[in-house]
């Protein structure tokens, strides 16, 4: 059965990865796009996701619709363009589009009252939009089927600081909204997504298909920060691609569930840490909400299933 996916994302290079690889995924329908600041600005969302749409044809009826500019703390967002690039394609700037149609935030609203309980909300990016739909239409996001969410780092080192991962990090306060009030969620944290990598080697193979177009440049200017970071890596992650993955492989992933909390302390290393409650007699405690985390994934078939959908070929 094709998943219907509301995607909110901050587009930089892996998140294009991931647009590349739901377009490109006959179980993956797309019904909207959500541009948030995080990678990049949220102007810089909106464009790149203009600029990966008509490359790879998307359906022209899918909405883009102009999520969140800064984080629920009222902080100015910090960009990465030592990892994304300048505009979050790496090398390539996209050109201006003067025929960008942009959504009103309320689109979500009726995306929402469509597709019901067939809706699967992926969020790639940080969470201040998803947060602000429970806060302001909270009876409402109790029809959406399931939540996946790319973010968090559970006792392995984040990529922002020593404990916190970027997503987490970037608005703690609307991570923890989101957790109190949502049910059916997935978290994706860097525990699995940091194994999901992909090596120069598949993507050259991939790239000789010529299906992927601008994967090659992407991948390479993101490895190349990967492997300066850590000479050990065999390639880069992507994160937000595994996270859409998690929608339609669950065996995939190895889970278990646990109450989650954020620290949402704006001051000091421990923001944005994500903490399992893991001892046995608090999980005893039913009024505990529970959060399905990805702990691990079984490589080969990440791989395989990779390779598949980018190339065409089973």
């Amino acid at each position: 059965m094709v998943k219907k996916v509301l995607l909110f994302g901050d587009i930089g290079i892996d998140d294009t990865v991931a647009l590349i690889y739901a377009r490109l995924n006959k179980e993956i329908e797309i019904v909207g796009l959500v541009a948030d600041y995080g990678n990049v600005s949220r102007e810089d969302a909106v464009s790149n996701i203009y600029y990966v749409m008509k490359l790879f044809d998307f359906p022209k009826e899918i909405p883009v619709i102009l999520g969140a500019e800064v984080p629920l703390t009222g902080e100015q967002p910090t960009y990465y363009p030592e990892i994304h690039g300048e505009r979050g394609l790496g090398p390539i700037i996209p050109n201006e589009d003067p025929e960008i149609k942009i959504e009103n935030f309320w689109e979500i609203i009726k995306i929402i009252e469509k597709y019901k309980d067939e809706l699967i909300i992926v969020n790639i990016g940080r969470l201040t939009s998803l947060a602000t739909l429970f806060i302001l239409y909270n009876k409402l996001m109790k029809n959406v089927k399931e939540i996946y969410m790319m973010g968090g780092a559970f006792w392995v080192p984040g990529n922002v600081t020593t404990v916190a991962e970027a997503n987490f990090h970037g608005d703690p306060f609307a991570v923890n909204i989101v957790l109190t009030y949502a049910t059916n969620v997935t978290i994706i944290p860097l525990n699995a997504t940091q194994k999901a990598i992909v090596t120069p080697g598949m993507v050259d193979y991939i790239d000789s298909f010529g299906k992927t177009k601008i994967l090659k440049p992407l991948m390479q200017y993101y490895t190349r920060f990967y492997q300066e970071r850590d000479p050990s890596l065999l390639g880069s992650p992507v994160h937000d691609a595994l996270t859409l993955m998690a929608t339609i492989y669950p065996n995939m992933f190895i889970y278990e569930s646990y109450p989650v909390t954020v620290v949402d302390k704006l001051e000091g290393p421990a923001r944005g840490q994500s903490i399992a409650e893991t001892r046995p007699y608090e999980n005893l405690n039913d009024r505990k909400k529970r959060h399905r985390i990805a702990f691990d994934i079984h490589y080969d078939m990440f791989f395989h299933n990779f390779m598949s959908i980018m190339t065409g070929h089973k």
